[in-house]
Parts: structure tokens; C-alpha cells; sequence
């Protein structure tokens, strides 16, 4: 029987490398989407002969995606799988912003990652199996000038990773996270020629990461290759950090 992934932020970018890499390996995908168009990485999917489907809904509120979840399982059975993706980002400096932008980062970025990993693991814990890996950024280690918000955001999900990897491993359940670097994604396109250019200068492999180089790091740390590895922040960031 096939395993299913819940992918959340799944229409686009690392969340659709990611939706398309469990679809090459057997998995059924649950695609998670608030906001962009699920239809083009519905219709990738579908060559890979597994099911595929799309739930609209704010993770950010615990009913709503609690509601995901039971249309999910209803629809293609028990989640093995959990990808904590979705998340937005705020280029600005702080004392600008306001208490509403911070909310807006810190609901999507962090608890939505809380809210999913907790009604998850309700079933995971029936079967003693299954894994979580949460979406995070290298800023969350290193803090990054004018994304304050968005690095204490992902901060916090790099240790809710580590804590609750130690609390559900006597239970068979993994819990780790990818923290990328610069990644191809519209997250980047504000940014001019002149300043990718010298972002990526920064960078010791001289390129910008790719969606589907981190869609392999996080199919890894869900397969069976990644059997005896939880709590781990695993960097794909080019050598950057």
C-alpha cells in the first residue's frame, strides 16, 4: 500500500519539487495551498500514477487545518508523511513594520508548522511510525538583517524540530528539518541582477540552490535511508554556512 505525504504550500516552488519528488517515489501526495494555483503540479503528478490531491485552507488556524486533515484521511487514508512548508517572507527593516505584518509572518511561518505537527502526530503516535520534516532557513541560525521577523520565525522551528524529535522518538516517530540557503524560488525575485549577483558571490558553489536539490534532501531525511536520524537541522545552502 502506498504511503501518504501531507505537503503544505505545495502549489509552487520547494513545496511542488518536493510534491513531485514523493510522487516519483511512490508516494500519494496531499497538496496544502492557501493562496496560489495547485493545477500545474497536480497535472506533473499525475504521469506518476499516484493520488493526488489539492486542500485549500489558513494552517495558520488550528480548525482549519484540523478540517484539512480529516478530508485528507477520509480521502486517501492515514498521513505517514508530514512536510511542514508553507511560509512567507518580509523584506524590510523592523522598526517599520507594524504588529499585523509579524503576526502574518509568525502564523505562517511557525504556527502552522505547530498546528500540523500536532494534530499529525495523533495518528502517528497509534502506529508508533511515521516522520515530520519542517521547512526551515539558514537565517534561523544565523539571523539575517531586514528579515527579523522571518529569521526568529524559523529560529523557533529549528528547536521546535529538536525538542519534539526527542519527546516522539520512543514512539517510532522521526522529526527533522532542511534548512536551505538561497533557493531559485519567487521568494528571491525582488531582488535585482546587480544584488543576485552579488548574493551569489557570497555563496562558495557560486550558484543558487534549486527547488528539486531540496526536494532530495527532504525525500532523504523521509525514507528508510534516513532510519536512525531525528532532531537533525539538515543545511542545503551551497557551503554559505
Amino acid at each position: 500500500m502506498k504511503k501518504t505525504v501531507f505537503i503544505t504550500g505545495a502549489a509552487g516552488g520547494i513545496g511542488a519539487a518536493c510534491a513531485l519528488e514523493f510522487a516519483k517515489n511512490g508516494y500519494n501526495v496531499a497538496i496544502g495551498y492557501n493562496t496560489s494555483d495547485p493545477v500545474p503540479v497536480l497535472e506533473k503528478i499525475k504521469k506518476y500514477g499516484v493520488v493526488c490531491n489539492a486542500y485549500k485552507g489558513d494552517l495558520s488556524v488550528y480548525d482549519e487545518a484540523k478540517g484539512i486533515f480529516d478530508r485528507i484521511k477520509s480521502d486517501m487514508g492515514d498521513i505517514g508523511c508530514l512536510v511542514n512548508n508553507a511560509g512567507v517572507s518580509y523584506i524590510g527593516l523592523f522598526n517599520t513594520m507594524t504588529p499585523n505584518m509579524w503576526q502574518k509572518i509568525l502564523a505562517a511561518d511557525l504556527y502552522s508548522v505547530i498546528n500540523c505537527s500536532h494534530i499529525a502526530i495523533k495518528d502517528m503516535l497509534k502506529v508508533h511510525s511515521g516522520c515530520i520534516i519542517n521547512i526551515s532557513s539558514m537565517w534561523g541560525e544565523t539571523g539575517a538583517s531586514c528579515e527579523v521577523i522571518y529569521s526568529a520565525a524559523k529560529g523557533a522551528v529549528d528547536s521546535f524540530t529538536r525538542a519534539l524529535a526527542k519527546e516522539c522518538a520512543p514512539n517510532g516517530i522521526r522529526v527533522n528539518a532542511v534548512a536551505p540557503g538561497v533557493i531559485d524560488t519567487k521568494m528571491n525575485a525582488h531582488l535585482s541582477s546587480e544584488e543576485m549577483n552579488a548574493l551569489t558571490e557570497e555563496i562558495p558553489m557560486q550558484r543558487l540552490g534549486t527547488p528539486e536539490e531540496t526536494a532530495k534532501a527532504v525525500y532523504f531525511l523521509a525514507s528508510d535511508e534516513a532510519s536512525y536520524i531525528t532532531g537533525e537541522i539538515l543545511r542545503v545552502n551551497g557551503g554559505m554556512i
